[in-house]
């Protein structure tokens, strides 16, 4: 039987079932900022179509890292040049609160697997793996980022999600929950940073379909190649907070067996509004204005900071 419009069976409001598009209005801060939000709710039949609610939202607020001044030039040698020794490339997330943070996938760790709700300790095990390996695709797969299609993607979610997420590609929404290279945008070649966490319930739909909803909520801190930066590279940050759901397979038809992504939300920090609005990541520029942020950014880099923020682009 479908879900009522506006149940709160589910645990969520009403509102969530409208779509809605919230601009707030901007600020002239010292550095770019980006802001977004949306809602899509979709509901189906138990046993021949789910189709689970999912709510969008994106908010943001960015700085440029410029924490280290440009190293002072070298005094002029004279006679014979010494032999030149290799050369150490400069660590971009020196001076960051993710110099420290474990690179690439290592900081993505799961919780330990327990049965909860209906599905087994190997059912929440596979379910667990499957949000991680979807996050390893969307976050840190440069193959993936610099690539123009969302297939490496797709292959993660449940076949009648897909849809959706073609439809989310070149839109402000695909940056709440992968990370799209501009085309002009280049990475330098340190691993991006990671920090985070991941929570497990199980839920019911009113339609009694029984779900593993995954939360994961982290940070990603990505290294670029920028000139016009005085140290020739910046970093951008990411903070997502994302709301995964797996149907159990038995209470449900094949097609929407897998992963359905249920809510998101962000925000970016060091990133170019107007690359955002394509649903593209590449660094920020300051903004003439020259006033200053409007908070720590070291903060920024916090999983606990909440993903809500006062100003957008």
């Amino acid at each position: 039987m479908l879900s009522p419009r506006g149940s709160e069976q589910d645990g969520y409001p009403d509102w969530l079932d409208r779509l809605e598009r919230e601009i707030r209005p901007s600020l002239a801060v010292r550095l770019r900022i980006w802001c977004r939000r949306r809602a899509r709710r979709l509901t189906a039949a138990l046993g021949v179509v789910l189709l689970l609610a999912a709510a969008a939202g994106a908010t943001g607020y960015g700085y440029r890292q410029l924490r280290q001044p440009a190293a002072a030039p070298s005094p002029a040698v004279t006679g014979a040049p010494a032999t030149a020794g290799p050369t150490v490339p400069p660590d971009v997330f020196a001076g960051t609160p993710a110099a420290d943070w474990p690179a690439g996938a290592a900081g993505i760790v799961l919780p330990p697997a327990r049965p909860t709700g209906g599905f087994t300790g190997a059912e929440v095990s596979a379910g667990l793996a499957r949000v991680r390996a979807a996050m390893l695709t969307a976050r840190l797969d440069r193959a993936f980022m610099t690539g123009g299609s969302p297939a490496p993607l797709l292959r993660h979610v449940a076949p009648a999600a897909r849809e959706s997420v073609r439809k989310d590609w070149s839109t402000e929404t695909i940056a709440t929950y992968a990370t799209r290279l501009a085309p002009d945008a280049r990475l330098t070649p340190d691993q991006p940073r990671t920090k985070g966490r991941f929570t497990y319930r199980a839920v019911r739909q009113a339609d009694g379909v029984r779900m593993l909803e995954v939360t994961s909520n982290f940070v990603w801190v990505y290294g670029f190649r920028d000139l016009g930066s005085r140290s020739g590279h910046s970093v951008v940050v990411l903070h997502d907070e994302i709301v995964w759901r797996l149907p159990h397979a038995g209470d449900v038809a094949r097609a929407d067996r897998g992963l359905w992504l249920h809510r998101m939300s962000s925000y970016g920090s060091g990133v170019d509004c107007d690359a955002v609005k394509l649903g593209l990541i590449r660094p920020g520029g300051l903004d003439p204005a020259g006033i200053g942020s409007p908070e720590d950014p070291d903060a920024l880099y916090d999983p606990e900071h909440p993903i809500e923020l006062p100003v957008s682009c």
